[in-house]
């Protein structure tokens, strides 16, 4: 008989979200990211579904809540549905999210709606189609928008629009943004670019705090609301003049850590306990011996080395060369 238990790290941090990788490839070529485009540095395959599967149930022996399905771009994979059907009906797990830069999103979304999906998240840079297209390397922006109007027509739980904002290129657009969500019911996320392996100049050049961003909500009428179990690292805001929320994922504040409830799986079986760590595990070696129970115990065990804080404000990035290996 399975025996459930909680993920608990030495700083009493309880993780209850999962945020799993099913693809390293993406289609875009966001300036911040991949800017020269993707290319694979592996041969090794991509987690398959039995694999998936292993993953998935030994996360909710160990009380995980929420699968957030990233990517690079996880729309490329064929069997995306199928990978959002097994999450869903997998014991323990009550909520499955995905993000996706919205590529081909309209053609995909029913289909994913019936196989499961809970949450949405997309993305766009810019709300000016040149100016999408000068960030992303795509003339995509109205795809993305009919995608987040189209979820909402959908009936999913929670839509939100991220947005990377940088200092040249598009955090002119704030109030663009914030106009936004005046009449639509969904969350819009600034994302404060983060530094990695390949764009130390780029970030130097283009960083943008979240706390003006945050000043700016505050002193224009914006209140913070209480965090939901098993949400994500956001500062959440509501106005009541405005449908939808803002939120602010800013890594480099002080207590950023503090809340950390979320630990990440490669495309290829790694587990990352921090996006920024330098290390990582490997568990593909475990998926077919092990039985999901040993490795849950496997996962409490790796959960003890975990570190209490990134060194993100020493420049240090850890292995992440850039944000679509693990998707953000």
């Amino acid at each position: 008989m399975t025996q459930y238990h909680q993920l608990t790290d030495s700083y009493q941090r309880q993780f209850t979200y999962l945020r799993l990788s099913v693809t390293d490839q993406c289609n875009f070529r966001c300036n911040y990211c991949l800017p020269d485009g993707y290319c694979s540095d592996t041969a090794e395959p991509y987690l398959q579904l039995d694999e998936i599967q292993k993953i998935v149930g030994a996360f909710a022996i160990n009380g995980t809540k929420k699968i957030r399905i990233t990517g690079g771009e996880p729309t490329l994979r064929k069997d995306i549905a199928e990978i959002i059907h097994l999450c869903k009906s997998t014991p323990g797990i009550d909520t499955v999210a995905l993000t996706s830069n919205g590529y081909k999103i309209t053609q995909l979304l029913p289909r994913l709606v019936e196989a499961g999906l809970d949450q949405l998240n997309l993305s766009a840079d810019s709300l000016q189609a040149e100016n999408f297209h000068l960030i992303t390397g795509h003339n995509k922006l109205q795809e993305v928008l009919n995608g987040i109007e189209q979820a909402v027509a959908l009936g999913i739980k929670k839509v939100k629009l991220n947005a990377v904002l940088m200092r040249e290129f598009n955090h002119h657009e704030l109030q663009s943004f914030i106009a936004y969500v005046r009449e639509r019911p969904i969350s819009l996320r600034f994302i404060e670019l983060m530094e990695t392996g390949d764009n130390k100049d780029f970030f130097q050049q283009q960083h943008f705090s979240g706390a003006e961003i945050q000043q700016h909500l505050e002193t224009n009428g914006w209140l913070q609301v209480l965090r939901e179990p098993h949400a994500g690292p956001a500062v959440e805001y509501t106005h009541p003049d405005y449908s939808g929320n803002i939120g602010l994922i800013m890594p480099y504040s002080k207590h950023f850590c503090a809340s950390c409830n979320r630990l990440r799986i490669s495309s290829h079986g790694n587990m990352h306990l921090c996006l920024f760590a330098e290390e990582h595990h490997k568990l593909r070696p475990y998926l077919q011996s092990e039985s999901s129970d040993q490795l849950a115990a496997r996962l409490r065990d790796l959960l003890t080395v975990k570190k209490e804080s990134h060194d993100l404000h020493q420049g240090n990035s850890g292995s992440t060369r850039h944000l679509a290996m693990l998707g953000g």
